[in-house]
């Protein structure tokens, strides 16, 4: 196939992704020849008679793989955001396929000798310390990969890197599949009590696309809690729409997290360490178990204490309706009601204020152009992954190209659930590239000719996933293995927790918080009424995601000797003897649609988000309180640690911004724990 356009470097500006040539066919041809390219790289690296210098070794290890690079960051995109039958295919070929490349190179005895000589060697090289970090994180991926292992303990670790790969990528598609088919289906408007008319209208444009003519389809978030729960005011189909989400994948995905977990617990004990999730965080910036553990366990109890106050407060309300106890489908319809009479804040009549565009354009784009200097040109001539997907050209205050944006903002059933950011072209000195980064959420697609509206929560979302893209966009690093987002995964959610507040930021606010049809501005004081209205719902929010959090702990501290015989009675266990069992609020995430952990790279992980959000609340006092213009604070955020990526330890990073190491009082005074 040498008309695929893989097999040559992109001709587009920025090396965009060549999308009005790729078809489906040309991934798995790519994926092949790009694997066999870098292995026979690989081998000239080692067959080299030359002694091992930092550049015939680390600089072309770095250099190698270009082909599997392009083919891979436009394949996990495509087959996230818009897969098919035949892609699902191709990835189930291809993930097993990748692992053991990736064996077949951190297991090769002689790529690794190299490398080991050098390591030893290190301080008579005179390397810069960024090259000097490269050859130390080279070594430690090696370590880590098994490099020392025996023969016949490098035969099952491929075969357990092998399988693994393989059922992670099983477990995804029943997700996406069983999400899908769990979608609401409901046969009158009146069901829907309580919606607005556009979203009601959004229901039936929905049913329609998805063969349900006449009907009203409700599809499902990946979360547990689904954001209708808040106003539908039909109890059964509160009920219903619950039971459908926390009913998802339960009979195909409880074996396949029981064997992943065991899998990965054997994994674990033959890289000698007792339990996967003691294998993850050695490599991450909370270092030990025990740091996890102590800052999770610091958390439950005041957490819970917070959610049984706010579950009172519901209970009163509740009862003027005849409801004798809060169940789960209950919580959010309450707490809705609670702000409406408390706050005087009803969140469904914040959406004619956040219309999609102008939240982009006035909020998001504005807030970088506020903090950073930059600014944003669609280029509508140029051709993304999908006829939704926008491209943005992006440039410095001073003129000068940056990089791509791509923005990718609604869902369709082809698209997983969630929100995330892909770097579609990485960052380098080394190979001349500048970044292209695409975000991805799922905001539901309006009527014909209605406006995009969106929730509070989803704003909130733009920013955040805004700040993974500029991670990528502002990484200024010479090796690839350094760019962008690629940071330990308790560091990477900092930077785009940090950028949500721009969302509320009054000069950013007042910017693009503006009714979509009268263009009046957002009363001051409703905001005010949200921010307050937030702190009430922080006990719901926080048991929720520790919740998750520790389920994902308790699954991924299992030592390998332990049998799970049941994955829905071990959750039930599990979040019993945490002491985070709250009946009437489910986990963010239950086992069998758990992707984050199960799938996607965030097993022993999901922590982070929590680990991270106390650099986050540290940073955002700082940015309010240091006594620099906004500017000048986001040019040295940008400078000592946007732009860093992992090219030194991230926490130092993080003190050449704050000046000291983070503390915690930001976030137990943010989440209502203090």
């Amino acid at each position: 196939m040498t008309e695929n356009p893989f097999f040559a470097a992109s001709p587009l500006v920025y090396e965009l992704p060549p999308y009005a040539e790729i078809r489906e066919e040309h991934y798995l041809p790519a994926y092949e020849r790009g694997m066999a390219e870098q292995l026979a790289e690989i081998a000239a690296i080692t067959g080299s008679p030359a002694v091992p210098t930092f550049e015939n070794t680390l600089v072309a290890l770095e250099r190698s793989g270009g082909l599997l690079r392009r083919v891979d960051a436009v394949f996990r995109n495509q087959s996230s955001s818009d897969t098919t039958d035949l892609l699902d295919e191709v990835e189930a070929k291809v993930s097993p396929l990748l692992a053991a490349h990736h064996d077949a190179i951190h297991l090769d005895r002689e790529l690794f000798a190299r490398i080991e000589a050098l390591h030893a060697d290190r301080a008579a090289l005179g390397l810069d310390p960024e090259s000097l970090r490269l050859l130390e994180r080279w070594y430690t991926a090696f370590v880590r990969s098994g490099a020392r292992l025996g023969a016949a303990e490098q035969a099952r670790l491929r075969e357990l890197n092998a399988e693994l790969a393989a059922l992670g990528t099983t477990f995804q598609q029943n997700v996406n599949a069983a999400t899908r088919a769990a979608a609401l289906v409901v046969d009158s408007a009146e069901e829907l009590a309580g919606l607005s008319e556009g979203a009601i209208a959004g229901a039936a444009e929905n049913a329609r696309v998805l063969g349900h003519e006449g009907k009203y389809v409700l599809s499902l978030k990946n979360t547990s809690t689904q954001p209708e729960l808040a106003q539908l005011a039909d109890r059964s189909v509160r009920e219903r729409l619950l039971a459908a989400s926390l009913a998802r994948g339960t009979g195909d995905n409880g074996p396949l997290a029981i064997r992943l977990a065991a899998l990965r617990a054997e994994r674990a004990v033959l890289m000698g360490y007792p339990s996967h999730a003691a294998y993850v965080v050695a490599d991450e910036t909370a270092g030990t178990v025990e740091a996890v553990s102590g800052l999770l366990a610091r958390l439950v109890e005041p957490a819970v204490a917070n959610a049984r106050r706010e579950a009172a407060e519901l209970a009163r309300v509740a009862a003027e309706d005849g409801v004798a106890e809060i169940a789960a489908h209950d919580w959010a319809y309450y707490s809705e009601k609670v702000r409406q009479a408390s706050y005087q804040v009803d969140t469904a009549a914040l959406r004619p204020y956040f219309e999609l565009e102008r939240v982009l354009k006035d909020g998001v784009f504005f807030a970088a152009k506020l903090a950073y200097g930059l600014s944003f040109t669609e280029r509508p001539e140029l051709t993304a992954h999908h006829p939704d997907a926008r491209v943005f050209e992006v440039f410095e205050e001073d003129g000068t190209p940056l990089g791509l944006f791509i923005g990718d903002f609604h869902a369709r059933a082809s698209k997983r659930g969630g929100a995330w950011m892909d770097e579609l072209v990485a960052q380098s000195g080394l190979t001349g590239r500048r970044p292209v980064v695409l975000n991805n959420l799922n905001v539901p697609r309006p009527a014909p000719g209605e406006p995009a509206l969106l929730s509070w929560d989803e704003v909130r979302t733009m920013f955040h996933e805004f700040g993974h893209a500029l991670h990528g966009l502002f990484s200024d690093v010479r090796y690839p293995l350094f760019a962008g987002t690629a940071v330990p995964r308790d560091f990477v959610e900092f930077p785009s927790q940090v950028n949500e507040m721009w969302m509320v930021r009054p000069e950013v606010l007042a910017n693009y918080a503006r009714h979509h049809a009268t263009g009046e501005p957002l009363p001051a004081e409703l905001v005010e009424r949200m921010t307050a209205a937030e702190g009430f719902g922080q006990g719901f929010r926080t048991v929720e995601y520790l919740a998750a959090t520790l389920l994902d702990w308790a699954w991924h501290t299992l030592p390998q000797d332990h049998r799970v015989a049941d994955a829905e009675e071990f959750e039930a266990r599990a979040l019993a003897e945490a002491g985070i069992a709250v009946p009437a609020i489910p986990p963010r995430y239950r086992t069998p649609y758990f992707q984050h952990i199960f799938s996607s790279g965030y097993s022993a992980g999901y922590y982070a988000y929590i680990w991270s959000e106390v650099l986050d609340a540290d940073t955002v006092r700082w940015f309010e309180t240091n006594g620099r213009s906004v500017r000048d604070s986001g040019e040295l955020f940008r400078r000592e640690l946007l732009a860093r990526g992992f090219s030194r330890d991230p926490l130092e990073s993080f003190r050449a911004v704050v000046g000291r190491a983070p503390e915690t009082a930001p976030l137990l005074a943010r989440r209502g724990l203090a």
